[in-house]
């Protein structure tokens, strides 16, 4: 099948030609006529896969056809909701790109960056508003954005949402909507939260799942690497300049440790920066551009960065932690294996993270190989040193006691004396020899 066949107008399938697309990915593919008949939608697919073209295509064509923005600068028509700056920014950039031949108007709004260029663009007009839920709140508030006129809503990540603690600012925002619109949610994963979620906001939707609920796509290679806490940063940079590797993407859980893992590679000579929420907008934009031109080797990121980062050709994606919730190991590796390409994803994983590689495995379905470089191998799991037979007397008589006559004191190598074993009581009350196993 081909795009021409989805009933796209020929603007469209130029904008789709221009970015070098000829056949739909499968959630493309079920996805658009759907929309395009006006019907709610419930979409899952793995990450990487093509949701926003599913959703950012059909939209514009609905749009494009009803006419042109209102003089009276109303709207916005269509509201997509995200839940980072990051994600809300490719969407837009999607929206950009594919309407390019159209004459549609659109706009991105999200915190940490200036207001007024954003209350500017609305009073302007747009047709299509990209936005998280807090700054379009504060701009409702504030009467900048008026929300009244929306003909389509798209909850992108709406599974994100629901973890983020969106779910009340959500509500908000549908008790502004019209009533009558056509919804779509789109996400790589579904939880119940998400299904009563879309049984109190869409009308007899369609269901379109393209691929098992909470998979990783196949194109992504997986592995894990055990290895004890205190080893991973140096596995890590072993990992990087054995292997050459040239784009890395890490993630943490933490933003203190994203900033520490920055930092430390920097000392090791590897470029690296981190993103996540306490930097400015303007850190976050400059560390990811340098990270997709190639000037930054490797980029640091905590979950926020999950969803939204979209690179071409990522190779490498690194758990340097296990995620807490399972569902975010998912997307986490979902940056690289996109749009066909192959893709490695490896996980390193310390003792106290079994239980959540395990959590990862049952969501799966499935075991992650494990891979080993033995300097770096957990002293858990390196094998037993065996203790070495006891030496006798010359005379037969048994065990040799240091200090006492007729005893023969062990040397080291350089020909000294070892320093002799201390006793110490354990809790237990029994003497424990220190330096023993």
């Amino acid at each position: 099948m081909s795009f021409e066949n989805l009933g796209l107008s020929t603007g469209l399938l130029r904008a789709v030609a221009t970015q070098g697309y000829t056949c739909p990915t499968p959630i493309q593919a079920q996805g658009i006529p759907v929309i395009l008949e006006g019907r709610d939608v419930l979409a899952g697919a793995q990450t990487g896969t093509g949701k926003t073209a599913a959703f950012t295509l059909p939209m514009l064509q609905r749009l494009s056809s009803r006419g042109h923005p209102k003089a009276n600068g109303k709207g916005p028509r269509a509201l997509v909701l995200a839940p980072t700056r990051e994600l809300a920014a490719q969407v837009g950039e999607s929206v950009s790109v594919y309407g390019a031949h159209l004459p549609l108007k659109s706009t991105v709004i999200f915190g940490g960056v200036g207001i007024q260029p954003q209350k500017d663009a609305l009073r302007r007009g747009v047709d299509i508003l990209v936005a998280t839920p807090g700054r379009l709140l504060d701009h409702v508030q504030q009467g900048t954005a008026d929300l009244s006129e929306v003909e389509i809503l798209v909850l992108d990540e709406a599974d994100r949402m629901l973890d983020m603690g969106f779910i009340h600012d959500i509500r908000k925002v549908l008790a502004l909507l019209p009533k009558r619109r056509q919804n779509l949610l789109f996400s790589a994963t579904y939880s119940n939260d998400i299904k009563r979620l879309a049984d109190s906001l869409l009308h007899q939707p369609v269901l379109i799942e393209v691929a098992r609920r909470n998979t990783a796509a196949e194109s992504v290679t997986q592995h894990v690497y055990r290895v004890d806490k205190d080893g991973k940063r140096d596995l890590l940079i072993h990992l990087i300049d054995d292997g050459q590797w040239f784009q890395v993407l890490v993630f943490t859980r933490t933003k203190h440790g994203a900033n520490r893992l920055a930092e430390q590679l920097n000392r090791a000579g590897i470029d690296a920066a981190a993103i996540h929420g306490n930097k400015s907008q303007g850190a976050r934009t400059k560390a990811l551009t340098g990270f997709k031109d190639g000037s930054l080797r490797v980029l640091v990121a905590t979950d926020i960065a999950a969803r939204g980062l979209d690179i071409d050709r990522l190779p490498h994606v690194v758990n340097y932690e296990l995620p807490n919730v399972p569902e975010d190991y998912v997307h986490r590796i979902g940056r690289t294996g996109r749009a066909g390409e192959e893709g490695a994803a490896l996980s390193l994983v310390g003792s106290d993270e079994v239980k959540l590689l395990k959590d990862i495995q049952r969501l799966l379905k499935k075991d992650i190989p494990v891979l080993q470089v033995p300097v770096f191998e957990p002293k858990a799991l390196a094998p037993a040193r065996q203790p070495e037979p006891t030496k006798k007397s010359r005379s037969g008589g048994g065990r040799q006691q240091h200090g006492k006559p007729g005893g023969k004191r062990p040397q080291n190598n350089n020909g000294s004396a070892p320093s002799s074993r201390r006793k110490r009581r354990s809790r237990g009350g029994r003497p424990a020899v220190v330096g023993q196993a």
